[in-house]
């Protein structure tokens, strides 16, 4: 067993490390264990119910990622520079009624008919009336993006301990990609759509100072 201080010591030091990396070393590619590493730490990430309702695009296609650029202005320095550049999708369809919750819950999950049946009552209170995920498209839509944001924040940590820097990117435009990636067929019939993209690569330059946070005592407070 590791010593606990040591270990603590090593994840906060990755994320002193970690900053949203805005050019990376076109000359250094992320090794593919390393990569695959990474992309595990997105696919073992908790989501609400255990639906996983994500999926990892690994955009290595130049002539692609020079389409994304003309309409991801948050991404112009990391497009044509990351080792591996990754538009998470979220479903569209992760309803507690549909075909994907049934294969989740029986395929993947391995429940039983009888206790899937059980389940799809109470899913359904959580999303009709507790949290009002079903009022439209767009609300369960954004519950499913939400998740991905679990998966892309273990992704960054998990590069950052290795010694991989990444950035996060929400700037770009929604219609304009979805549109790319529909005309890819990337969105699989309409069952996925865009969530948020990140690119991962070694930096260029160090930051020009360093990480900047709100004090603890504004950010928690313990309620005793």
């Amino acid at each position: 067993m590791r010593d606990k201080e040591q270990l603590k010591k090593e994840i906060i030091e990755a994320y002193e490390f970690r900053h949203a990396t805005k050019e990376f070393d076109p000359t250094k590619k992320i090794p593919e264990d390393d990569f695959a590493f990474i992309l595990e730490t997105g696919r073992l990430s908790p989501s609400s119910v255990g639906f996983e309702p994500w999926k990892f695009l690994v955009v290595q296609n130049e002539a692609l990622r020079e389409k994304l650029k003309e309409y991801t202005w948050g991404a112009q320095k990391q497009l044509p520079t990351a080792s591996h550049f990754v538009i998470i999708l979220a479903r569209t369809d992760a309803r507690y009624d549909s075909a994907y919750a049934e294969y989740i819950n029986k395929q993947i999950k391995g429940m039983s008919d009888e206790t899937f049946e059980m389940v799809k009552g109470r899913y359904q209170e959580f999303q009709e009336n507790d949290l009002h995920l079903l009022e439209n498209e767009r609300t369960l839509f954004d519950w499913a993006s939400k998740q991905t944001y679990i998966a892309l924040g273990n992704m960054m940590t998990a590069a950052a301990q290795i010694g991989i820097d990444s950035c996060p990117v929400e700037g770009f435009s929604y219609d304009e990609i979805h549109r790319i990636l529909d005309e890819e067929g990337l969105l699989e019939d309409g069952q996925y759509d865009i969530s948020v993209m990140a690119a991962f690569g070694y930096r260029v330059t160090e930051p020009k100072r360093g990480k900047t946070r709100r004090p603890m005592d504004e950010v928690a407070v313990w309620i005793r």
